[in-house]
């Protein structure tokens, strides 16, 4: 089969792989229909994070089961699913509390081993614990369908940072970054009731899709610029619940800038850089709290799942640009370029 494959910083390669097969009971093959390249899969592009040559990508998938194995009890050949990005066995004591990315014996699509899901098919371990099952009639919607891939990651991630920052009803909530990322967690602050939401970002293609969203105030400014802002916004007070999306260590400092004493940052952005910029004096004096990691996004879709299937939360506009497989390496390529936000892979 087809897959791609990353061999070096900015060397992104679509290559002949050996076709999965079921290697455990509890296994099931599934042939990818839609993929997609996240922002977090840019670091290892870039090289901050580090490869191994030729070792696979994608974490964001879905599809159709072509084989189970024999111990499989919720799955069979023809189902359509969604794959969270991280499979899990569901039995640990980690997923018995809804930490799935946690689990013991869990991991992470694409490490050393393991399939990408920016490929034509995937050998998914723990099957039972990690896929949720689709109704088979969204296989013929594409919108539909492109809606219910973010079920995979940046719904779900948007979904944790929002609950990690205490979004509630008629609350004020801030989001750093306008990422895909970032663009769900505004629409998970407006599923969860929040009054105000404030959107930074400085791309107006992005922060449009924010305000379709929900966002109802955008601040186009980073730095000390965009606290002032915020905090004009706000009375000088600050947001109740703030989302970071970024995970520089400006992104950050923002964000803890802009909480309301008592409020909560729900952190979501993958770290990277020199350091994380808390200055853990002024948040114990303003009683800032902070929340958030790994999302364990196999725990969240059960719950957003209908309501992406109604069509109250469509989460599709964030995929702005489409490619077939062969051509993920210029994905990748308008991903770095900031000319993609998140693009959508159709094997």
């Amino acid at each position: 089969m087809r897959a791609t494959t990353i061999h070096a910083p900015f060397d992104m390669r679509v290559e002949d792989v050996p076709d999965p097969r079921i290697e455990r009971p509890t296994d099931v093959v599934l042939r990818v229909l839609r993929a997609c390249i996240c922002g977090s899969d840019l670091w290892a592009y870039r090289g901050v994070a580090a490869r191994q040559p030729g070792q696979r990508i994608g974490h964001e998938f879905l599809g159709v089961v072509e084989e189970a194995g024999p111990e499989v009890r919720g799955f069979a050949a023809g189902d359509l699913v969604v794959a969270p990005f991280v499979w899990s066995d569901g039995t640990c004591a980690y997923c018995a509390d809804g930490l799935t990315t946690s689990c013991v014996d869990g991991g992470f699509w694409g490490s050393v081993g393991s399939d990408g899901g920016q490929g034509e098919a995937v050998r998914v371990p723990y099957a039972d614990g990690t896929l949720v099952k689709l109704p088979a009639e969204a296989a013929s919607d594409d919108h539909l369908l492109t809606g219910l891939l973010a079920l995979s990651d940046v719904l779900g991630t948007g979904h944790h940072a929002a609950l990690g920052a205490g979004v509630t009803k008629g609350s004020t909530v801030a989001v750093v970054g306008d990422g895909a990322v970032g663009l769900c967690g505004v629409l998970a602050a407006r599923r969860l009731g929040a009054e105000r939401i404030i959107a930074l970002g400085r791309h107006t293609a992005r922060t449009d899709i924010a305000r379709r969203f929900g966002a109802t105030d955008v601040v186009a400014a980073r730095g000390e610029e965009a606290v002032a802002a915020v905090r004009e916004l706000t009375g000088g007070q600050g947001a109740h619940a703030v989302i970071e999306a970024v995970g520089t260590e400006q992104s950050m400092r923002t964000a803890v800038a802009i909480t309301r004493d008592g409020g909560a940052v729900g952190y979501v952005g993958v770290p990277h850089g020199s350091g994380t910029g808390l200055d853990l004096s002024d948040m114990f004096d303003r009683n800032v709290a902070l929340r958030g990691g790994v999302a364990p996004v196999r725990t969240y879709i059960p719950e957003l799942l209908p309501d992406v299937l109604d069509g109250s939360v469509d989460p599709s506009p964030v995929f702005d640009l489409t490619v077939g497989l062969e051509g993920v390496p210029d994905g990748y390529r308008a991903m770095d370029e900031r000319t993609a936000l998140k693009v959508l892979v159709t094997p």
